[in-house]
């Protein structure tokens, strides 16, 4: 049986949930909702900075819930946010968590790239980093071994 009676919808809740799973266990987070808080947040950020076809072509790969959670809100006549510092551009993620003082945003947001790009083409990847200024760029490379 299935959970809505559609099996494009049940679709959509069981991709988003892996995602968050992803993302949950990525952080070491047992919270869903975080996992839920901090990937709208880093959707939204993202969205407010890239150019309007970029975030076309970037949402088509999303599943169909997620589609709907990054267009949340969106007013694309307004033109891309310019956000020239990375503190700047996670702004947004740390209000999303501003009473968890253990939160970094760094680290979040690096984690949620990280599950975007098991699900997303390296082209598509690709193409929203580069729409990105120079200094939020590290923000898609890998953290260096230690």
């Amino acid at each position: 049986m299935t959970m809505t009676g559609l099996p494009v919808f049940d679709e959509t809740v069981h991709i988003t949930n892996t995602w968050l799973h992803e993302i949950t266990s990525r952080l070491g987070w047992d919270d869903r909702q975080k996992g839920y808080r901090v990937l709208r947040a880093s959707l939204h950020a993202l969205r407010d900075r890239m150019p309007v076809t970029e975030a076309a072509q970037f949402s088509a790969q999303l599943p169909i819930l997620l589609r709907g959670i990054f267009f949340e809100g969106w007013r694309p006549s307004v033109k891309p946010a310019k956000v020239r510092s990375v503190d700047e551009f996670l702004s947004d993620l740390r209000s999303a968590f501003s009473e968890d003082s253990d939160f970094d945003a760094e680290a979040a947001f690096r984690e949620v790239i990280s599950v975007m790009k098991l699900h997303i083409s390296a082209g598509e990847i690709e193409d929203v980093r580069r729409t990105m200024p120079k200094e939020l760029k590290v923000l898609w490379e890998e953290y260096p071994p230690q």
